[in-house]
Order: C-alpha cells, then sequence, then structure tokens
C-alpha cells in the first residue's frame, strides 16, 4: 500500500497574489472593469482629488494671485484583513475529479494538478462573497466591509439622494429617469458614467422595453417582445446601464467607474494560500484549503453619486 502523501503548500505575499487576483478580481463588477481597481494598497490609501474655482479671468499685464482656488478633497480607503478556512473531503471529489488521477491507494494520493482545481473551487466562493460585499456589505457583519450602497445611504454621506420604491416593468423607465435627473451637471456626459442596478431592476427594465408597459405598447424594442434583448449591452438617455449583482432588490446608484474604487493588497505580507493534506496528521481524508486577504471599497467624490433606496 502506498504511503500517504502530504501536500502542505504554502504561498506567502506576493506569491500569493496570483491566487488572490483569481479569487477577488473574478467578482462580477471588477472582472467586466465596472469600478477602479486598486491592486496595491499596502495598509491604507489617500483618495486625492483636486478641484478648481474659477481660474479662467479676464487678460490683464499682471500674475492674478487670486485668480482661482484649488481645492484638495481627501478621502481614505483602508483595506481589512479577511480569511478563508474551508476543508474539503478527498471522497467527495471523485465525482468531479478523475478518479484514476488521484490514485488506488485507499489514502487517494492528490494529483499533480489537485491544488489549482481546489484553490480555483474556493476561488469561485470567495467572488461571489466579495461581490456581494462590493455593493452590499456591512463591517460588523463577519466576513464583509462597507459596501457603495452602506456608504452611500449612511447619514451624512454627502452623496446625492434619490427616494426609491418597489421596482416593476411598469414604473422602471420613470424611476429610472429620477436618477438620470439627478446625476449633477459636473458628472453628466462624462464618458464613465454608469447607472448600477440590481438584478431585478434589469429584468424589469428588459421587459418594459419589450413592450409590456403602456407607455412602449405593442411589441417594443423592433416589435420583437423581450426576444430583442440577447445579452448586448442596455443604457439609458446614452447613459449605460450596468447589472450590480450585490446590489439590494430595486435599487440603483448612477457614478463614474473612476469614483468608485476597490482597493487590495496583492502584494501584501498578509496574503496568504496554503493547501494541507491532512491524512498524514490526523488520519483523515481531509483537505484544507486557507487563504488571506485584504479588501475595501471607497468614492472618492460622494457629492458626484446618486444612490437611488
Amino acid at each position: 500500500m502506498a504511503n500517504p502523501v502530504t501536500t502542505g503548500t504554502t504561498y506567502k505575499g506576493e506569491f500569493a497574489g496570483k491566487y488572490i487576483s483569481a479569487a477577488l478580481l473574478s467578482a462580477s463588477t471588477l472582472d467586466k472593469g465596472l469600478i477602479t481597481v486598486m491592486p496595491n494598497v499596502k495598509h491604507k490609501a489617500v483618495l486625492q482629488v483636486a478641484s478648481y474655482n474659477d481660474i479662467v479671468k479676464d487678460a490683464t499685464c499682471d500674475f492674478q494671485t487670486s485668480a482661482g482656488t484649488l481645492t484638495l478633497t481627501e478621502t481614505v480607503i483602508e483595506p481589512q484583513e479577511y480569511q478563508v478556512n474551508v476543508q474539503l473531503c478527498k471522497k467527495d471529489l471523485h465525482a468531479t475529479w478523475q478518479a484514476a488521477e488521484m490514485g488506488f491507494s485507499a489514502h487517494d494520493n492528490l494529483p499533480a494538478s489537485f491544488e489549482d482545481f481546489v484553490i480555483a473551487y474556493t476561488a469561485e466562493k470567495v467572488a461571489a462573497k466579495i461581490e456581494s460585499n462590493i455593493w452590499s456589505g456591512q463591517i460588523g457583519t463577519a466576513g464583509e466591509f462597507d459596501g457603495f450602497y452602506y456608504l452611500a445611504t449612511a447619514g451624512g454621506s454627502g452623496c446625492v439622494a434619490v427616494t426609491g420604491t418597489g421596482s416593476t416593468a411598469a414604473n422602471v423607465i420613470d424611476e429610472m429617469g429620477k436618477v438620470v435627473d439627478a446625476i449633477p451637471q459636473a458628472v453628466y456626459g462624462k464618458e464613465d458614467v454608469h447607472i448600477y442596478v440590481a438584478p431585478n431592476v434589469a429584468r424589469n427594465y428588459i421587459r418594459a422595453l419589450g413592450g409590456f408597459v403602456a407607455t412602449i405598447g405593442g411589441a417594443g424594442v423592433e416589435n420583437k417582445g423581450t426576444t430583442w434583448f440577447n445579452g448586448q449591452g442596455l443604457s439609458y438617455d446614452g447613459i449605460p446601464v450596468v447589472v450590480a449583482q450585490g446590489l439590494p432588490a430595486s435599487s440603483m446608484m448612477a457614478a463614474q467607474k473612476s469614483n468608485l474604487f476597490f482597493g487590495t493588497g496583492l502584494l501584501n505580507d498578509a496574503n496568504e494560500v496554503r493547501l494541507l493534506d491532512m491524512s498524514s496528521l490526523d488520519g483523515s481524508m481531509n483537505v484544507r484549503v486557507i487563504m488571506r486577504f485584504t479588501a475595501a471599497v471607497q468614492m472618492g467624490i460622494n457629492s458626484d453619486v446618486v444612490i437611488y433606496a
């Protein structure tokens, strides 16, 4: 009988970065580039925004020291530390992994590519949690950081607030219009402005454009009903409409993606990915996956963000 094989692979710091990246950046919002990623925040970073006030003046022969004011606004993004501890039984993997690769011993040797398989499996679960946290997470709940929805709806956030209601195909066009109308003049028309909507809002919008409301009637866009939509991009008044999987039902946000930040430390020494075969330690058939990483989100200029809640 073959002796059990012990796998004790550990990745630390920047060497763990590629695995952490696969786990975090495959979250839908990040994978699609819908917000700005800051990948190398060691501990905290300052988001410094500069704005000028009335710098163009009538020409004179003199240098005008009062010809404009530079205002610097600072916001801090401080990624928090998180960990993942997952235990898998090798017996349960027989159905999803080729049994021949695991050997014929009762102790099941780990195949050479098993590490990538298990880490990818874990990364998928981490990505789903990160997607939820980005939009609706809240510090105080285990494994969560404050998401954009919480930051924008918190008292004194300074965001432009629009009072919302339950989304339906009958009201979604009018309600989305309220969000667009609330976008600050200085932001409206910027090429990276997006309307971020909860999944149910997107579904209702597609149905509305398919003719399921009195204002459109008939069979909707090109008389195709809802078959007009086959996954192409959505827009409202020329502004891209994107699904934010983590947003609470019926909620929406409008912002420049360059004003929404996700911070993590892919090169941080605190990062860790470890795979442990427990067979030689406690005689079990278990494999443990351990991950450590940092993550957080922050807005640059809150007054440029519209929240429909």
